[in-house]
């Protein structure tokens, strides 16, 4: 079973950057799909950005593409993802998720597809 920890949240301004972490112990990281979800005070969880076990293959939501950015390491066990001219509405709590996958190029973008979950890290946007 794998275990998950992000860091790198905090509170930035309008228009800044941030780059979030995912660390991952307890198995072969290059053996899970990964995925970043977020979730906002009274709203749903939603999708941000998922990479495929090679790294090869993203995907993102369509809102965030062009201002987000995930990648991995599967040497460092680290999935990141790059946040950049942020806004007040990308406020939310961010969590990494895993899933054990057969193929080097899946990917999953819904929530219910993982298994494995970290317990977020808050990214607050000021205006």
């Amino acid at each position: 079973q794998v275990q998950l920890i992000e860091s790198g949240g905090g509170l930035v301004q309008a228009g800044g950057s941030l780059r979030l972490s995912c660390a991952a112990s307890g198995r072969t990281f290059s053996d899970y799909t990964m995925g970043w979800f977020r979730q906002a005070p009274g709203k749903e969880r939603e999708f941000v950005a998922a990479i495929s076990r090679s790294g090869a293959v993203t995907k993102y939501a369509d809102s965030l593409k062009g201002r987000f950015t995930i990648s991995r390491d599967n040497a460092k066990n680290t999935v990141w993802l790059q946040m950049n001219r942020l806004k007040p509405e990308d406020a939310a709590l961010y969590s990494c998720a895993a899933r054990l996958a057969m193929s080097l190029r899946v990917y999953y973008t819904e929530a219910s597809q993982y298994r494995h979950w970290g317990q977020g890290t808050q990214v607050d946007v000021s205006s």
